[in-house]
């Protein structure tokens, strides 16, 4: 009978670290750690048409977005199409996507910032997945003087630069210039031959001396 106390007190400490060590008696229970590789809660990507919306809404927080950039996003994103296709649909409803406002605030931006014509534009806008008949009512809103007067704006910020160079190349890298921003030939080598005419008639002028320019005393007396 000696031996029963100490058996029970080893019996009792034993269950004692069971306890703080926080093992379950089920290995099947609630508090049964997961196995090893298995997903913890915090790795589980949730429902895909809550994560497409998330997706969205930050692109969409930076800067407006094309219908096309949204969806092109979400296929990066490994959004099904089917899901993505009812989270864009929403989106448009509610006015989140407006792929013609985009357009708009596109080409005013661009041609009033840039000097970009109206070819250039409907370029970019197709680039962005905006649709062609989309793009064109929004490049509309840019007509024949708002381009020249445009390109008569590059070609004068353009010339100062140009002025120790012959005509001929400064004539050459103005075209280039604005062909690059979308002008077409006619229009941009008319614009510059007007700009370089322009620029040489009035060093012209000031190079030109006075009526009196060169005489003498003499030319003054009675």
């Amino acid at each position: 009978m000696g031996g029963w106390p100490e058996a029970r007190e080893r019996s009792a400490r034993a269950q004692r670290r069971g306890r703080r060590s926080g093992s379950s008696p089920d290995p099947d229970g609630p508090d049964a750690a997961l196995p090893a590789g298995d997903p913890q809660p915090e790795d589980d990507p949730g429902d895909p048409e809550q994560v497409a919306r998330s997706i969205c809404l930050r692109a969409l927080t930076g800067a407006p977005k094309t219908r096309q950039q949204l969806a092109d996003l979400l296929a990066k994103r490994g959004i099904p199409d089917d899901v993505a296709e009812l989270v864009l649909d929403r989106f448009g409803e509610v006015g989140l996507i407006d792929d013609a406002a985009f357009a708009r605030a596109w080409v005013t931006s661009r041609q009033t910032g840039r000097g970009l014509a109206r070819r250039a534009l409907k370029a970019e806008l197709r680039a962005k997945g905006v649709d062609g008949e989309v793009a064109e009512e929004a490049v509309a809103l840019v007509d024949d003087q708002d381009e020249w007067d445009a390109a008569r704006r590059l070609v004068q910020r353009r010339l100062p630069g140009l002025r120790r160079v012959d005509r001929v190349t400064a004539e050459r890298r103005l075209v280039g210039m604005l062909a690059r921003k979308g002008y077409g030939s006619g229009l941009a080598a008319w614009v510059v031959r007007e700009a370089l005419d322009e620029e040489r008639s009035g060093h012209a002028e000031e190079s030109e001396p006075g009526p009196h320019h060169g005489q003498g005393l003499d030319a003054w007396l009675p």
